[in-house]
């Protein structure tokens, strides 16, 4: 990216934060000001900052009792400069290196989405484009019909809400204790999206090596919600191994939805049995990595896949992650019907210090994203019959709970 480039996604990014003012007092640095949530009893440590809503650190204790970073990210997200620097144009590359070094949570052009709330749309939108009522195929402009910016695979999909989605929105603290913390955003049609949709998110933490994140929606008028918070995993923290091949993956799940070259659902789904994708018996994530060549688009090799849930997993776990290295142990419940599983296929940005950054980057196959979520671009697949429309009396509701424990 050129330096003029640089210049004009900083401050179009900065602009972004300046416009979502609020009424309600803020701390000094928000959005980018740390709430850090601790477990009375000592078992889970998790920092956020307002920008996204976003987890930043998730500290918990391996099988030694030692407390390892296990989520990835940036350090620089939680010490930005004042924001004075979004309203004067830099007056030098000095300046401008200094400004941009600041805020990478805001401004890192390669956008991994590291933690935070996604929406109003996870995952993908055939075309940026959908109706409501929804059709199979794009219907001629009309007041039902609408486009959202496309971001993703050379224009021909949207990806995680657009441009600037929740994920790099600014979202204000309305409720905070010593173990937990609620933000609420107002998103009002941004990205073209229809109606006012009025959102609080919760993180918690709590006894016994819990996480739990809650999120309540509501909308002023018919229109699309389905959210993720779209965590990358790493449970050695860099410490004993270099990537997440090794550790061990279960999904409780039978069903993938087939997507084309561009990751946008066809309509069918595949029967895992007999594939690289059946994680029903327990797998290391990379013991059949040499089968999915493909699996995840076109040249790539790893897992970028959606799997259909096969039973309710709000009381028990549809995912278990391990690594026997660190002994860290992650059981996944949810209210959601399916998973989004990424090996990182794609990444390439400087590790955090913690975990031996920012001279090492984070690359392909160093975490896994486990992104709960709704059934992906449903909103123009109605063969499904899956209801992603919200209204007025119809509220969305999100909920997922990791609990940690560790193994021998």
């Amino acid at each position: 990216m050129t330096a003029a480039k640089r210049i004009v996604a900083f401050l179009a990014a900065c602009a972004v934060v300046l416009a979502q003012g609020t009424a309600l007092k803020q701390a000094a640095n928000w959005p980018f000001d740390v709430t850090t949530l601790r477990a009375p009893d000592g078992s889970v440590t998790a920092k956020f900052v307002s920008f996204g809503a976003t987890m930043t650190e998730l500290w918990v204790k391996d099988r030694n009792g030692e407390a390892r970073d296990i989520i990835l990210g940036y350090d620089d997200n939680v010490h930005v400069v004042s924001m004075l620097f979004c309203r004067l144009l830099p007056r030098d590359d000095e300046l401008m290196r200094a400004a941009l070094a600041q805020t990478k949570l805001l401004t890192d052009p390669a956008h991994p989405v590291f933690n935070p709330i996604v929406g109003r749309y996870a995952n993908r939108i055939k075309n940026g484009t959908f109706s409501i009522p929804i059709t199979k195929y794009p219907q001629p402009d009309g007041p039902n019909v609408f486009h959202i910016p496309t971001n993703d695979h050379d224009g021909q999909d949207t990806l995680h809400g657009g441009i600037y989605g929740w994920d790099r929105r600014n979202w204000t603290i309305v409720e905070k204790t010593a173990t937990s913390v609620t933000y609420l955003h107002i998103d009002e049609a941004d990205e073209g999206f229809p109606g006012t949709v009025t959102a609080f998110a919760t993180h918690a933490v709590e006894n016994g090596g819990v996480l739990r994140t809650t999120i309540h929606a509501s909308a002023t008028e018919k229109t699309p919600i389905m959210l993720t918070q779209h965590v990358y995993w790493n449970l050695d923290a860099f410490q004993g191994s270099e990537d997440i091949l090794g550790h061990k993956l279960h999904v409780d799940a039978s069903r993938v939805v087939a997507v084309d070259g561009d990751a946008v659902p066809t309509g069918p789904f595949i029967d895992v049995d007999g594939t690289a994708l059946d994680f029903r018996t327990t797998q290391a994530i990379g013991a059949r990595l040499n089968d999915t060549f493909g699996l995840c688009g076109p040249g790539c090799q790893g897992y970028d896949n959606c799997w259909i849930y096969d039973h309710s997993e709000e009381k028990k776990p549809g995912v278990t992650l391990w690594s026997d290295v660190s002994g860290i142990r992650l059981d996944v419940t949810t209210s959601n019907p399916a998973v989004q599983v990424y090996t990182a296929n794609y990444l390439d940005t400087p590790r955090k210090v913690v975990h031996g950054g920012p001279s090492l980057n984070y690359t392909k196959w160093t975490a896994v994203a486990i992104e709960h979520e709704g059934y992906i671009d449903a909103i123009n697949t109605p063969e499904w019959h899956v209801d992603q429309i919200y209204y007025p009396g119809k509220d969305y509701n999100w909920a997922t709970t990791y609990k940690f424990s560790t193994v021998n």
